[in-house]
């Protein structure tokens, strides 16, 4: 019982000695600081990325949807891109819904394009 009456002792004879305000307004500032180094600006980034990536496409180029379908540029509009997805199918989708371009569009399929040179002409 005696230790509840000296914690609530100690707890009032620190009320005296507060901080300034300005040292308590220094962690909010750095948690700040934490997010926009580490959350706002990299998606800024990967934004403004996307928009002139969305912004070059050209007929005949692979994308990949946010869907996830693949596809071919058949026609660029202003605000819409047809897509070839199979032989004589195509679809309309948006231009903000392509969602990267597709790397892995020709060359030979047999060969992983991970896989050092030395292992490609080993196989042949």
């Amino acid at each position: 019982m005696f230790t509840f009456s000296t914690v609530a002792y100690a707890q009032s004879a620190g009320a005296a000695s507060q901080q300034s305000p300005f040292f308590q307004f220094i962690p909010l500032v750095l948690i700040l600081g934490v997010f926009w180094f580490l959350i706002i600006r990299p998606q800024q980034k990967k934004q403004k990325e996307h928009v002139r990536m969305v912004d070059s496409l050209k007929k005949g180029d692979k994308v990949v949807t946010n869907g996830g379908i693949f596809g071919t540029i058949v026609k660029v509009g202003d605000d819409r891109i047809t897509l070839e997805i199979a032989s004589k199918v195509q679809i309309q989708i948006e231009r903000q819904q392509v969602a990267r371009m597709d790397q892995k569009s020709g060359g030979n399929k047999d060969v992983k394009a991970d896989e050092p040179e030395e292992k490609k002409e080993k196989k042949k």
